[in-house]
C-alpha cells in the first residue's frame, strides 16, 4: 500500500529556523531517562523520567520496535575509497544504498568490503543513490554487517571513522527487536526498564508496531514547495492484534500517545477516515505538512528536529507552525539538546475543527 496526500502548498523556506551547531547532541543523556523533556501545553520543563505525570490512565503508548542494523559500510571500488549507508532493502542480498564520492562509481563496479565480501553496482539514481547487489544474503548478509558495519549514525552526530562501540547499544531501544531499520526511531531511546514501569504503575498500556526507518529521514529537502519532495518509502507492520487493542483503547476514551513520529506516520498511514486502525504489512512513503487531518493520534513525545526537514513538518503539522515555532525558540533559550541523541518534547494534536 501506498499512501498519498496531497495538502495545501506551502514553501519550504516556512519551516527554516537558525539553529548553532553547539545544539546538537553528540552523546545520549546518562541515565536515558534523564534527558529533558519540555511540555508544550505551558512551555513546563520536566524530563523523561516524570513522563508518567503528563499521561493518564487508559492512555496507550505507541513505540516502534524496529531494530538499528549496522548499516554503514566502508570498502574500496579498485584504489579508491567508498562509503556506504543502505537505506532500503530491495529482496534478500539487493539493497539501494547511498554512497560517497557517488560521481565516480559506475554500474558494473566492484566494491570489496573484506575477504568474500562484495557488492555489484547494479543500478545508479540520483542524489548519491546506487543499488547493491551483494554476493551474501538474508541471515548471511547480516551477520557480515555485524562483523564489518558500524552503526548508520545521522550525518550531524561526529565520529572518527564508523560509529563507536559505545553506540551499538545507545543507538538501539529498549524495544529493538525486528532488525531492518538504517536509522533509530529515537523517541524511543529515552526509556528504560525503570521508566516502562511507572509507566505500568499508571495503568498505562503499550504496544509495539514496526516501521524499518531509511536513511532518508536524514536527507533535506531541497526543493522549494513542499508539493515538490518526493519522500522515501518505508516497509512498516501492524499486526491485527495490536490494532485491536489500540481500537479498544481509544474507544475507551484513552488518547493514542506515539512515541516519535515513525510511529505517527505508521499509524496514521493505516487508520481510515473514521479513526480506525486498520492491520498494515507494506510500505509507506506518506509526508504530512501543515493542512492534514490527523486520523488517529492524540499525542506525540518526539525529539527536536531540524530546520527546514520533513520532521519539522510534521510537527507544524500536529501543533501549528507558530506554536512549533516557539517551543523551539524556548527551547534553545533553555539549552535544551537537539536531534537524535538529544532531549525531546510532549505535544498534543491542535484542534482539527
Amino acid at each position: 500500500m501506498w499512501v498519498f496526500y496531497k495538502f495545501p502548498l506551502m514553501k519550504v523556506d516556512d519551516f527554516d529556523f537558525d539553529l548553532p551547531q553547539s545544539f546538537i547532541a553528540q552523546r545520549p543523556a546518562v541515565p536515558r531517562d534523564h534527558a529533558r523533556l519540555l511540555v508544550g501545553e505551558g512551555l513546563a520543563d520536566s524530563i523523561m523520567r516524570d513522563l508518567p505525570t503528563f499521561l493518564k490512565k487508559g492512555d496507550i503508548l505507541v513505540f516502534n520496535d524496529t531494530r538499528v542494523i549496522p548499516a554503514r559500510l566502508k570498502g574500496t571500488r579498485g584504489e579508491a575509497n567508498v562509503e556506504i549507508t543502505l537505506h532500503k532493502r530491495e529482496n534478500d542480498n539487493t539493497w539501494k544504498v547511498f554512497a560517497k564520492p557517488a560521481k565516480k562509481l559506475q554500474v558494473g563496479n566492484v566494491i570489496e568490503f573484506a575477504d568474500n565480501f562484495f557488492a555489484d553496482a547494479i543500478e545508479k539514481g540520483q542524489g548519491g543513490e546506487v543499488m547493491l547487489r551483494f554476493n551474501r544474503g538474508g541471515a548471511e548478509l547480516l551477520a557480515a554487517l555485524e562483523d564489518h558495519g558500524g552503526m548508520p549514525l545521522p550525518p550531524y552526530i561526529k565520529r572518527e571513522g564508523l560509529a563507536d562501540a559505545r553506540d551499538k547499544s545507545d543507538y538501539q531501544t529498549l524495544f529493538a527487536d525486528k532488525k531492518g531499520a538504517v536509522a533509530a526511531p529515537t523517541a524511543g531511546l529515552h526509556f528504560t526498564p525503570e521508566l516502562m514501569q511507572a509507566i505500568d504503575a499508571k495503568d498505562i498500556s503499550h504496544v509495539t508496531v514496526t516501521l524499518h526507518v531509511g536513511a532518508g529521514t536524514f536527507l533535506p529537502v531541497k526543493v522549494d514547495d513542499t508539493d515538490d519532495h518526493v519522500m522515501h518509502a518505508e516497509w512498516g507492520e501492524i499486526s491485527p492484534e495490536t490494532a485491536e487493542t489500540i481500537n479498544t483503547a481509544r474507544a475507551a476514551g484513552g488518547r493514542v500517545v506515539c512515541v516519535g513520529t515513525t510511529s505517527l506516520r505508521l499509524l496514521e498511514s493505516a487508520a481510515d477516515e473514521n479513526g480506525v486502525l486498520h492491520s498494515f504489512s507494506d510500505e509507506t512513503d506518506i509526508f504530512i505538512t501543515p493542512g492534514y487531518r490527523f486520523r488517529i493520534v492524540d499525542t506525540l513525545l518526539t525529539n527536536f528536529h531540524l530546520p527546514r526537514s520533513t520532521l519539522f513538518m510534521l510537527v507544524s503539522a500536529f501543533t501549528g507552525l507558530d506554536k512549533m515555532k516557539n517551543i523551539y525558540e524556548a527551547a534553545m533559550d533553555r539549552d535544551y539538546r537537539f536531534y537524535s541523541y538529544g532531549d525531546g518534547c510532549l505535544l498534543q494534536k491542535k484542534d482539527q475543527t
